[in-house]
């Protein structure tokens, strides 16, 4: 029996049944053409490693590779994928390989975004599961470098049917946070009778039974533990003196891997720290490295006999907590000596950025040369899309930089692409260095904006305006070219917190930053006129906002990173929406559209989730839900496959002109939470506008008003104007004349100077309501004339709604019956199920019975609805996977699933219309 349970306990699967069926189970779905992903997170020496193993030896008929996270290799960019394609068949030689190659290739070229870099990722690894189904092993994935986790963890959220697996072994700190939310499966400490036959099988001799239990209790069911920690037991059969109870278990198995390291010859123990100080595993390079210092073959045999590594193709540690203890524990001149040789034999023209980086700690004190590959190792990582990797190649360098001035220099920069990489504290960190240092005036105004673009990442609150302000006010002074892109900036993160007094107060001061260029730019332009209309008001600023908005759309207009980065404020339900500001629908339908195209054009799916939110707010304004859903539901795929959270305001949109009650203020519910959260103040004001949406929509007049003017106080760019509108139909269906009148006034100062079909109609509408007589059907008639030249139909339905219901109550029953069905029928349509249901009602008091509008049927997931509507669009599945980042298998999966749903048998007999009304952002 023991020696049974020995050689079951050698895998470390001893007690892990229910583990290994899971893996069983994974191997199964991925020969039938099911893809899985799947995190094994646990201690360390829980058995992680030794469960990828047994997955490797029953995944017979599949492709492994193997991944391994090394600590040392965390800030070199893409180190992980390197190991991956490394093991692929047929390389990266294609031009649909280009992107990875451009990442992984020791060349500067073009920075390429992080996120088609996982496109090409799950295109490679779906070519590579096509002949036979491929599982790739993560091991130690909290140590694997940054791009390659968010690249790995990317796909893994795109898997569909692509007989492809990814699983990773992960620790239980929040190092690898990027794989939240994929499937994990918790790895404990064994059982207690699982854990006392283990400590059997490795002990041997007569244990004291006290001294057992101490150290199962201690153990915790820690396999390694029990495995490499059992000696102490030997001999011990009366007290258990020298028992490890004292430090925690990682501690105490790194001092018994330490225990066996030290008394090692010297070049013994040097080899041991080369293959530590040496993350590839490159056999070939351990070699050489330790001809340079002199050790002789015979010491890496004794480190081999000793248990500690194994040298074959390439060097494996017993365990990853051996390689980084022995590393710790080694003196500073011996680690300096084995970074020197690596760095030597390192080739400098294949791997620059690893021979710059074992240069780094191979010297002693201030070095500018090493300082200065440092640099140059940063620029190539950044070229490469590394953010972090150039991040720590910086940072180091500031550690090695001699001069204060120099030092402080490379600290801001530094800090710069700490910022960049989402390391916030570190970069805090580092400007408090460059502070210290003999900056100049224009460095030192750098490192006010930095300080401020902090503030507001962390806070999003009115705390950053004034830092802000205060370096756009250093920039101006000193003439530097990005001081009215840090104005633009102060008055964008005024309007986001929502609190007028701050919005007049950015806005003033970007008014007096000077004339703009000459030929001014859109930014200028934008700039000025956003400015203006907080500070002169909405009619001054018109001229300038519209000619901000000719510039954006001139195709002459060369699109560069600062217009794609300021495209959003030109467009609706976003931070600085213009075009709605304006009422131009055309306009605002024109940016939106373009928005996604350029994105898409680009792969710049950093902007395509928030372009899609745009578009959804444009296609809900025209009454087109199921659109808007589809569009919706993409960008929060993007979002989530990126790693960001999901943009809410279309959603909030979306649900107020649904109308379904519970779904609506769940919505708002959580919009306002997250709002809260994040100092969203202007979140807080479009969720009052969803609010008086949703009441007008269930005649609960008395709440509709009360949430208008909520959404009215801060003068929000861009839905203010919607807001007023809401407030007049809601005070004056609830009798409340002097609200409603007062914000009549306010909506006439914001359409008539903007002329537009969509602003006139609007206001048309809104001055029916407080109307009696012929006059009010002639603004009745106006409001539907000038709201069919529009692209706003969801507002074109409300007036025939209103106009249906004056004529009711002039007991004109005929006439109301007509305008009250067109009104009906295209809000049951369009799925604005609140304002049908208002339709029907009054229609029943003419004396027409109409149905109720229906919301149920057949419900599609998001991603069926988005492919359905892709295909009913004419899209082939290999487009289709293009656009949503699926392979063609898991888009054929999809459909497969669609058609059986709606009883369909080909992608000609889908209606786009249907599909996307079974979303289930479309049903609430």
């Amino acid at each position: 029996m023991r020696a049974m349970a020995a050689g079951r306990s050698e895998h470390g699967l001893l007690g892990r049944r229910a583990e290994c069926r899971a893996l069983d189970q994974l191997v199964a779905d991925v020969a039938a053409g099911r893809s899985a992903a799947l995190v094994l997170r646990g201690e360390t020496g829980i058995g992680k490693t030794a469960l990828l193993r047994y997955l490797a030896e029953r995944a017979a008929g599949c492709r492994v590779v193997r991944v391994t996270g090394v600590e040392s290799e965390m800030e070199l960019a893409f180190a992980g994928l390197h190991q991956l394609c490394a093991q692929l068949p047929g390389g990266l030689t294609g031009p649909r390989h280009a992107v990875l190659a451009s990442a992984l290739g020791p060349d500067v070229g073009p920075s390429p975004d992080r996120f088609r870099v996982g496109i090409a990722l799950l295109d490679l690894l779906a070519e590579a599961a096509e002949d036979r189904p491929l599982i790739c092993l993560i091991d130690d994935a909290e140590w694997l470098d940054q791009v390659s986790t968010q690249a790995l963890a990317f796909v893994a959220r795109r898997l569909g049917a692509e007989r492809l697996a990814l699983v990773f072994a992960a620790g239980e700190s929040d190092e690898a946070q990027d794989l939240a939310g994929l499937p994990v499966l918790p790895v404990a400490g064994l059982g207690y009778a699982d854990a006392r036959a283990m400590l059997d099988s490795a002990t041997t001799g007569v244990v004291d039974v006290h001294v057992r239990e101490r150290f199962l209790t201690e153990a915790r069911g820690n396999p390694l533990a029990l495995l490499e920690l059992s000696h102490v037991l030997s001999g011990q059969l009366a007290g258990g003196f020298g028992l490890y109870g004292t430090r925690p278990l990682p501690q105490q198995l790194e001092a018994e891997f330490l225990r066996r390291f030290w008394p090692l010859p010297p070049g013994t123990r040097l080899v041991v720290l080369l293959a530590a100080a040496e993350p590839v595993g490159d056999a070939g390079l351990l070699w050489l490295a330790a001809e340079r210092l002199g050790i002789e073959a015979e010491a890496a045999v004794r480190a081999e006999s000793a248990g500690l590594i194994e040298i074959g193709a390439g060097v494996r540690f017993r365990h990853p907590l051996l390689r980084s203890a022995i590393y710790r524990a080694s003196s500073a001149e011996d680690r300096r000596r084995v970074h020197g040789a690596l760095a030597e034999v390192t080739d400098a023209d294949r791997d620059p950025d690893r021979r710059a980086w074992h240069r780094a700690y191979a010297v002693v004190g201030p070095d500018e040369a090493v300082a200065a590959e440092l640099e140059n190792a940063a620029q190539r990582a950044q070229a490469r899309g590394g953010v972090a990797a150039a991040a720590a190649f910086l940072e180091r360098a500031v550690e090695l930089t001699p001069k204060p001035g120099r030092r402080a220099e490379r600290s801001l920069a530094a800090a710069g692409s700490k910022f960049a990489a989402g390391e916030s504290d570190a970069a805090h960190n580092l400007l408090a260095v460059a502070d210290l240092g003999p900056l100049d005036p224009l460095q030192r105004a750098h490192l006010a904006r930095l300080r401020a673009r902090l503030v507001f990442a962390r806070e999003r609150s009115s705390a950053a305006v004034p830092l802000l302000l205060a370096a756009a006010d250093q920039l101006k002074a000193l003439g530097d070219p990005s001081t009215r892109e840090t104005y633009l900036e102060a008055l964008g993160a005024a309007i986001f917190a929502g609190r007028l007094e701050v919005v007049e107060q950015a806005a003033a001061a970007a008014r007096a930053a000077g004339p703009a260029p000459s030929p001014a730019g859109p930014m200028d332009l934008l700039l000025d006129g956003v400015a203006m209309r907080f500070t002169d008001g909405y009619e001054a600023a018109i001229p300038l906002l519209r000619a901000a908005l000719r510039a954006f759309r001139e195709d002459s207009v060369e699109v560069t990173d600062g217009v794609v980065r300021w495209l959003w404020l030109a467009c609706p339900v976003a931070p600085e929406p213009v075009a709605s500001e304006l009422w131009d629908d055309d306009v605002w339908h024109e940016l939106a559209t373009r928005a996604v195209e350029f994105a898409r054009e680009v792969g710049a799916l950093g902007i395509l989730p928030v372009a899609l939110s745009y578009r959804a707010a444009v296609q809900v304004h025209a009454g087109e839900f199921a659109a808007a859903s589809t569009s919706i539901s993409e960008s929060d795929s993007l979002a989530a496959a990126t790693g960001n959270a999901p943009l809410r305001y279309a959603r909030l949109l979306l649900a107020g002109w649904r109308g379904e009650e519970t779904a609506g203020l769940a919505a708002i519910r959580a919009g306002l939470e997250d709002a809260a959260a994040r100092g969203e103040g202007r979140a807080t004001a479009l969720a009052s506008h969803v609010k008086a949406v949703l009441y007008n929509g269930l005649s609960r007049y008395d709440e509709a008003l009360d949430a208008a003017t909520k959404a009215c106080r801060q003068q929000d760019l861009g839905f203010v104007g919607w807001s007023l509108a809401e407030l007049v139909e809601a005070a004056a269906r609830a009798g409340v004349h002097g609200p409603a009148a007062e914000a009549l006034k306010q909506l006439e100062q914001r359409t008539l100077p903007a002329g537009t079909d969509w602003a006139l109609g609007i206001l048309a509408r809104s001055r029916a309501l407080l109307t009696e007589g012929p006059a009010a059907e002639a603004l009745y008639r106006e409001a539907i004339q000038r709201l069919g030249r529009t692209r706003v139909v969801v507002h074109l339905a409300r007036a025939h709604l209103v106009y249906g219901e004056w004529l009711r109550r002039e007991q004109r029953r005929q006439d109301a019956r007509l305008q009250l069905r067109l009104a009906y029928d295209r809000l049951s349509e369009m799925g604005a199920l609140a304002f049908a249901e208002r339709a029907r009602q009054e229609l029943a008091a003419t004396g027409e019975a109409s149905r109720r509008p229906a919301s149920d049927g057949p419900v599609l997931t998001a991603q069926e609805a988005q492919i359905a509507q892709l295909a009913a669009a004419g899209l082939t599945n290999q487009e289709i996977g293009g656009r949503l980042f699926l392979s063609h298998h898991t888009v054929e999966w999809h459909l497969r699933k669609v058609f059986n749903k709606l009883g369909v048998s080909s992608r000609r007999q889908l209606d786009p219309a249907r599909v996307g009304s079974l979303s289930p952002v479309a049903v609430g």
